[in-house]
């Protein structure tokens, strides 16, 4: 069973090679979009400071210079078993202990999470990368969800505060499901953020998850600074900026 998949009595036969001379950085910042990934090639001055590899190819990592810090980023895939993956592989190319996640994610309550920024406090295990990394439970708690909020409000972001549901299998979300979930608080569903924070609670990371749908981001202030660019979307570039804000917030 996978619930039975946790093992802290032996070793992993294949573990990532942490590098010693790896590029010092304050945050990572990790996309799922190939538009912002674009957008950030194109808009900052980022040279390429790492490479992850895996049988899809080459995944860059960049370096952004900012306020006098330094913050990598880069573009993963769809998926808890190669996010989570991938990120094991940067914490051994980087020496770098917090990790900013965003990217699109269902909205299971538009009520209270329409035209906001949806922060996780808490993640379903719908998934199976994460039963390898902790115990089994029904949930993993986001231990940095305070410090996500605190960064939305002090930079006057519409942000809500609410549990995920991480899934496996968007083709199988059935209504029931949606339904037990809903009831149980969660007000968003996405695919990576239960085995992704599992690994980084198991590696010492630090993990600060943010997740945004459809059309948000009406704050006065922020649209004074992401009208010439906003979309709406998941892949609006806007949202790199709340990256940013956060990587500057915890760094």
């Amino acid at each position: 069973m996978i619930t039975d998949a946790f093992d802290n009595l032996s070793p992993a036969i294949i573990n990532p090679v942490r590098k010693d001379n790896a590029p010092e950085v304050n945050a990572c910042i990790v996309t799922f979009s190939h538009e912002i990934e674009k957008h950030v090639a194109d808009h900052y001055a980022c040279g390429e400071i790492a490479s992850l590899w895996c049988a899809t190819g080459k995944t860059p990592v960049y370096l952004i210079e900012r306020n006098e810090r330094r913050f990598a980023f880069y573009k993963t895939y769809v998926g808890a078993p190669i996010t989570t993956g991938l990120m094991e592989d940067a914490a051994a190319e980087l020496k770098c202990t917090k990790y900013i996640l965003f990217g699109g994610a269902g909205c299971l309550n538009k009520e209270i999470a329409h035209g906001k920024v949806m922060v996780p406090t808490a993640a379903y295990r719908d998934e199976g990368t994460s039963y390898h990394y902790a115990p089994a439970a029904d949930y993993v708690a986001i231990r940095n969800s305070h410090a996500v909020a605190e960064c939305m409000k002090a930079n006057g972001i519409p942000y809500v505060l609410g549990k995920t549901w991480t899934t496996d299998s968007f083709y199988r979300e059935t209504r029931n499901n949606f339904e037990k979930r809903k009831a149980d608080g969660c007000i968003s569903v996405e695919m990576e953020c239960a085995g992704v924070q599992a690994m980084c609670d198991f590696r010492g990371l630090e993990l600060y998850p943010f997740f945004t749908s459809g059309d948000l981001l009406d704050a006065p202030e922020w649209d004074e600074r992401g009208k010439h660019y906003s979309s709406g979307g998941q892949h609006d570039p806007g949202h790199f900026d709340i990256a940013l804000a956060l990587a500057d917030f915890v760094s």
